[in-house]
């Protein structure tokens, strides 16, 4: 024995939307005695169901999950607001003796759980209304340009057509009268109590496609349509947070009788091929992660598991 490691394990499972994180998730928490963080932006939100592909009432009710359905759609989501309740959620589970598993696409989500924000939210939600509202009126291409001008470290990052992040970095701009590239985090050691295991689900190019395209016309005949009439019904306008979910505005395009449904399979297909590119990209950056194909991912997770568990005795 030449040392021990008493950190409990804290796994981190991400990947491209459609590549079958949450499949893989709730398999190793049966397992495992797992208990799953959702690391998905917009699953927090209730009556966000279809279209998140939340995991049904059967599963929930075989494996704990934490951080779904704990918002009202009409409410912001911050990813501090997040990375907090997730910490929070994480600790609990690790007291309880289970294994947590941090399960999501949403890379900024994670390194805000892992590595922490800049000081402050910078938010100002009055100023957030009306970028929209001058992003509607004269479109992405502008609101990225703008952000180009002002900003250029922020808008090489972000891509033109993403334009929920080069709002949100316009912003930050105007709210602090400083760049958000120039926002420096803080000093923060949460994640060093925990041995951390990231494991990255990379699909094959046209493996990720074909799952794309099969889980959205699944989910258009899955009941969308109907979730987003209740949605319109309550009074939910489409220009609110939760329907920057993709999907959620061709959706109501479908249902307000102004598209057919193929024209908003089209759309949401390649939007959300678009999403897995920049997901693909985000998490090409963790270094420290084990990459893993689907077909591979619970041997290979396991696995790992097996080997942090038998850190102790190294």
């Amino acid at each position: 024995m030449t040392g021990s490691d008493p950190r409990p394990i804290l796994l981190v499972l991400f990947g491209p939307t459609g590549a079958g994180k949450t499949d893989l998730a709730h398999e190793i928490a049966k397992l495992r005695g797992g208990e799953i963080v959702s690391a998905d932006a917009f699953a927090v939100y209730r009556g966000l169901d279809v279209g998140t592909a939340k995991p049904s009432a059967e599963r929930r009710a075989e494996v704990p999950y934490h951080l779904i359905d704990v918002a009202e759609p009409e409410e912001s989501f911050s990813a501090g607001r997040w990375a907090n309740a997730a910490r929070r959620a994480i600790e609990d589970i690790a007291g309880r003796g289970r294994l947590p598993i941090v399960c999501g696409g949403s890379g900024f989500y994670i390194s805000a759980l892992l590595e922490g924000l800049p000081p402050g939210e910078a938010r100002d939600d009055r100023l957030r209304e009306g970028l929209f509202d001058w992003a509607g009126r004269h479109g992405p291409e502008v609101a990225h340009r703008f952000l180009e001008l002002n900003d250029p470290t922020s808008s090489a990052r972000i891509p033109t057509g993403n334009l929920k992040y080069t709002l949100r970095a316009i912003e930050i701009l105007l709210a602090t009268g400083a760049p958000a590239s120039a926002r420096i985090r803080e000093s923060d050691s949460w994640s060093e109590g925990f041995w951390v295991v990231k494991v990255g689900l990379f699909p094959e190019r046209a493996q990720l496609h074909a799952r794309i395209e099969d889980r959205v016309r699944r989910m258009l005949s899955g009941g969308w349509p109907e979730e987003i009439r209740r949605l319109l019904d309550r009074g939910l306008s489409v220009g609110s947070n939760s329907f920057q979910a993709i999907g959620y505005r061709e959706v109501a395009e479908l249902v307000l009788g102004r598209s057919s449904r193929q024209e908003v399979e089209a759309k949401i297909v390649k939007a959300t091929r678009g999403l897995a590119k920049r997901q693909m990209t985000w998490f090409a950056r963790e270094r420290d992660a084990i990459r893993v194909v689907p077909e591979n991912a619970l041997a290979s997770t396991l696995a790992l598991l097996g080997e942090a568990g038998d850190r102790e005795t190294r």
